[in-house]
């Protein structure tokens, strides 16, 4: 690769991580009583509660139990419920004061957390990876780096908010706090330009926010 491609991907990298750093200092997601909130997706009842019981029982169904990789695992208030359902759970964030406050809060045996840029680093190997409510805050660019790297892992749980009448799918958005909703877009890494080739599709999960306000879909990809 030659120089000025490094610098590009390094730059694009850095735009990144200075977007996601910027959402946590400035409380863009809200607030509660610490800095670090990944916003009410991450801490709802209603909106969490159903999704751990779903994705628990996923992971309860294999006799020897996954290495999962939460790939951009945010605060930690989803995925500390899923920990002790694996053989080892490696969590991934871009934000690295979140990662060192992380790591201080959530401790275990099988537990790990890595600060990495998921479309730019080398992903660790494990059976299943964990996409929540990610790709929707990431440009095209980002999103089909990140695929390329998920062909190793059996499994994807993606979950994305979505419109909730047909949509065109895929718009391409600057890498931030917003998501496709407001351009009447979702994320579909079935359709173009990704296009990811999988063995099965399986929706486990479809929480409805309420009238033009989408829809939060996660779903199980079988590689």
């Amino acid at each position: 690769m030659s120089t000025s491609k490094h610098q590009e991907r390094d730059k694009k990298a850095w735009a990144t991580k200075d977007a996601m750093k910027q959402i946590y200092d400035q409380n863009l997601w809200g607030t509660n009583e610490s800095q670090y909130y990944s916003g009410e997706g991450s801490h709802k009842p209603e909106l969490v509660n159903p999704y751990i019981s779903t994705v628990q029982s996923f992971l309860d169904t294999h006799k020897n139990k996954l290495v999962i990789c939460d790939l951009g695992c945010g605060d930690f208030n989803v995925g500390q419920q899923l920990v002790a359902h694996s053989k080892k759970y490696i969590a991934i964030d871009i934000v690295p004061d979140l990662i060192e406050r992380n790591k201080r809060l959530f401790k275990a045996p099988n537990l790990e957390f890595i600060c990495l840029d998921i479309a730019t680093g080398n992903l660790y190997q494990g059976d299943c990876a964990i996409i929540r409510q990610v790709f929707q805050h990431l440009s095209n660019t980002e999103i089909q780096k990140t695929l390329e790297k998920l062909t190793q892992f059996k499994y994807l749980i993606i979950t994305e908010h979505i419109p909730q009448h047909p949509f065109e799918a895929n718009t391409d958005i600057i890498s931030g706090q917003g998501i496709r909703l407001k351009k009447k877009s979702g994320v579909d890494i079935l359709k173009p330009p990704f296009e990811l080739k999988i063995k099965e599709k399986t929706e486990l999960l479809m929480v409805s926010l309420g009238q033009g306000k989408g829809n939060i879909v996660t779903t199980l990809y079988t590689l």
